[in-house]
């Protein structure tokens, strides 16, 4: 099968969880014997075009037009303000790529072209040009929303070119059953709606592979001496990450465990409300903050030297942080209120549970979510044990590209 693949983020270029899916399932399609076209934002310093690790990587060189596109585009757009250079950025990536796509690959390279993927509304116009122009099948890969991100208070122009995407596609994937919910709710087509879970690369994240001296380096680094108990964060800081509400927690988790302290890895626009807030709680001295994307060995390194990782997220689609710290052997405090994918890959009770879920929205249901994990250090050891067998069982990125080209087949049989 030959596969076009169409995403805002890709490496080397990967700033978040997007990225991290797209450069994973497609090296597993390569690795399954399919080939894949990528389509991808270039800031301006990369190759146009080149082969990664068996992917064809396509980046068009865009222009500014963001003193130009006021001139026409929609009120809604207009209130972007500066922002209105990423739409521009992003519309300019769209038409340049469907049209490379087709003008080049199809018409004049030959290419033959058995699925056409786009992924978010970041890509989608791309893909409804494509639609236009040709007869290849489309699949809406929805990773999360406009109306979730913004709490339901986003762009309609962003929404209207969700629904517009998911109307024309031939098939919508989304990532966990409480994201084919909500979109079913918001009255999306429920009979062409499939669910493929994320996954995670359990070789990476492998706690056997951490060196002592390295984890004990990266406690030192934060000031956490072996009888201290390390609190992970990582992710962007933004609302619906509840980082907020985990820092209202701590004082309640700091009456009954002292010799405890909260890192913080990530950046957005909440940076300078964590600091605030963490002065007036007067916590300062329990929490450390990154705030920058740090490189995917380090982070691996923080797992492996936390005794327990906690994403308090109010909406988090899929959430594949959750996966990483489980892959690691690290039972996790896990947001489970709203539409939020993490209930799906941690399990709270039974003989297999590994981690605990809370309602992101509660400080005291995060604290006491935290004070199950460290009451018990033998059972936490278990749950992050478990954990890591869940991912080896359902969550990795082989199965996630074979239940992926299982859709994607089943598209070709239908036409």
């Amino acid at each position: 099968m030959r596969i076009g693949f169409f995403i805002y983020e890709y490496s080397p270029s990967i700033v978040g969880g997007l990225g991290t899916y797209a450069d994973n399932i497609t090296r597993e399609f390569v690795a399954l014997g399919h080939d894949v076209s990528v389509f991808t934002l270039n800031p301006g310093d990369l190759k146009t075009r080149e082969i990664l690790k068996g992917v064809e990587v396509h980046r068009p060189l865009i222009a500014d037009a963001s003193n130009v596109f006021p001139m026409f585009v929609a009120d809604d757009l207009r209130e972007w303000g500066t922002n209105i250079r990423f739409f521009s950025d992003i519309f300019i990536h769209n038409v340049l790529s469907a049209t490379k796509f087709v003008n080049d690959l199809i018409k004049k390279e030959g290419y033959s072209f058995d699925i056409v993927c786009v992924h978010d509304w970041l890509s989608s116009i791309a893909g409804l040009i494509i639609k236009n122009e040709t007869k290849i099948p489309l699949v809406f890969h929805v990773h999360s929303t406009e109306w979730g991100r913004s709490g339901g208070h986003g762009s309609k122009t962003v929404s209207h070119i969700e629904r517009a995407t998911a109307q024309n596609a031939n098939r919508i994937i989304t990532v966990s059953h409480t994201m084919r919910d909500d979109l079913i709710r918001h009255g999306w087509p429920q009979s062409k709606t499939s669910v493929v879970w994320n996954g995670v690369d359990p070789e990476r994240y492998d706690p056997q592979k951490r060196l002592s001296e390295e984890v004990q380096k990266i406690r030192e680094k934060y000031g956490i001496q072996d009888d201290w108990r390390m609190l992970l964060f990582i992710g962007r800081l933004t609302w619906v990450k509840s980082v907020a509400n985990l820092l209202q927690a701590m004082p309640i988790v700091l009456e009954e465990y002292p010799k405890t302290k909260l890192v913080i890895l990530g950046k957005g626009e909440e940076q300078k409300a964590v600091i605030e807030t963490a002065d007036r709680l007067g916590i300062e001295d329990r929490v450390s903050y990154r705030f920058e994307f740090v490189p995917e060995d380090e982070r691996i390194l923080h797992y492996a030297a936390a005794d327990l990782c906690i994403f308090p997220s109010l909406y988090e689609p899929f959430g594949i942080v959750s996966l990483e710290a489980m892959a690691m052997e690290k039972p996790v405090v896990v947001g489970a209120h709203g539409v939020v994918g993490f209930r799906e890959q941690v399990i709270s009770s039974g003989s297999d549970q590994n981690g605990v879920h809370i309602n992101g929205n509660d400080p005291a249901d995060i604290a006491w979510g935290i004070k199950e994990v460290l009451k018990d250090p033998q059972k936490a050891k278990e749950w992050g044990e478990n954990g890591r067998r869940r991912v080896l069982q359902y969550f990795t990125w082989r199965k996630a590209a074979e239940q992926t080209l299982q859709v994607y087949h089943a598209i070709q049989s239908e036409l």
